[in-house]
């Protein structure tokens, strides 16, 4: 198979599809990979290291997509990648759809088979694709949060951490999954009063079990997030719904209502389409907006900030499912694993994820029926 990788253009967005080491291993399977010129140079990495895995560096993304079988990237395609596709050729990236319904058009209209790294499962039901990136982007949301309540920077001016003496600043984290574990993590390591907010009783017990006294688990409902918005400084969207768009859960005249003039809200969940009714997707060059007095960061592409690590930590869990694709077939693959099946989101002009065709309106298509 012949498979290509083209340099990201959102809006600085650093990573790129395939590192030298997932280059080597197509490789060595025996597929020709393509790399547009200077593809991974934000990530680190040189046209010379592609050329010495076996890569041929290309000089353009319209020669990536017009020779290309398989394109592997980071983030959705933009529209002037989409108007490059064409039917069956395979699309193997971050989609989240279900917010996106132009997106979605493109895709059915060119009839390209789309497999989304968010809604490949794994055994215990988890998001294997999607949980690197949530790992950065939940240790992230404190690290942008923290600077956006500096006096400078539009907060209130509170040092999370606190001082000797000085009471620290209060994390409220609606959600206790992967985003926000990590997010806890960092917040607890900097000294702040950090809670949790979950639906799941199994899970608030296992967030005790890891965190003990160093947090607080409340059960997530209005009364309880009302509560914490009225004493939170950093606030934090970590709520996902697989495939699915994020349940809206603080309205705005809630935030303008609760919220202390200088906090800051941080919506990790803005992908999918975020978790406040506020939500509107920023970039890093305008991250963040103002909601009355507070601040709102919501930069879609958040770990684009820190490529490096979140470059090689993407491809070390997207590349074995790259290996199967190029050595089967998409159709072989995903009759072999059923994990994988869960990815295909579009497939030659269906859309064949439950999720996204809810959130949309549209009519859905189980894979198995249009299978070839």
């Amino acid at each position: 198979m012949i498979i290509g990788t083209p340099k990201e253009i959102k809006n600085q967005e650093y990573r790129v599809g395939l590192i030298p080491s997932g280059v080597q291993a197509l490789v060595h399977a025996g597929h020709q990979v393509l790399i547009e010129n200077n593809a991974g140079v934000g990530s680190g990495f040189s046209n010379d290291e592609y050329i010495a895995a076996g890569a041929s560096i290309v000089a353009s993304a319209d020669e990536v997509f017009a020779r290309a079988e398989m394109i592997i990237k980071v983030k959705e395609p933009q529209k002037v990648e989409i108007a490059r596709m064409r039917e069956g050729q395979i699309l193997y990236t971050y989609l989240h759809l279900a917010p996106d319904p132009e997106q979605t058009a493109g895709l059915l209209e060119k009839k390209v088979v789309g497999v989304a790294y968010e809604t490949i499962t794994d055994r215990q039901g988890g998001l294997p694709l999607l949980t690197p990136m949530s790992e950065v982007a939940g240790r992230m949301s404190i690290q942008v949060g923290a600077y956006f309540l500096q006096k400078p920077a539009g907060g209130s001016g509170v040092l999370l951490g606190g001082v000797p003496g000085v009471a620290p600043g209060e994390v409220v984290i609606l959600g206790g999954g992967i985003v926000g574990v990590n997010a806890a993590k960092m917040a607890v390591g900097m000294g702040a009063r950090t809670f949790i907010l979950e639906t799941s009783a199994a899970r608030m017990r296992y967030l005790d079990d890891i965190f003990g006294s160093r947090i607080t688990c409340l059960a997530s409902n209005t009364y309880n997030i009302q509560a914490k918005l009225r004493t939170c400084d950093l606030l934090v969207g970590a709520v996902l719904i697989p495939g699915a768009s994020a349940p809206k859960l603080v309205s705005r005249q809630d935030i303008l209502t609760y919220m202390k003039p200088g906090s800051v809200i941080v919506d990790v969940a803005v992908d999918q389409g975020g978790c406040f009714e506020t939500t509107k997707a920023t970039t890093h060059d305008e991250p963040v907006f103002k909601v009355g007095e507070v601040t709102q960061y919501c930069v879609a592409n958040m770990p684009g900030a820190v490529p490096r690590t979140s470059t090689i930590a993407l491809t070390n869990v997207t590349l074995p499912y790259a290996l199967k694709l190029a050595n089967l077939g998409v159709e072989e693959a995903v009759r072999s694993d059923a994990h994988l099946k869960e990815g295909v989101n579009v497939y030659h002009g269906h859309l064949t994820y439950a999720a996204v065709a809810e959130a949309q309106s549209r009519e859905f298509t189980a894979l198995d029926s249009v299978l070839r």
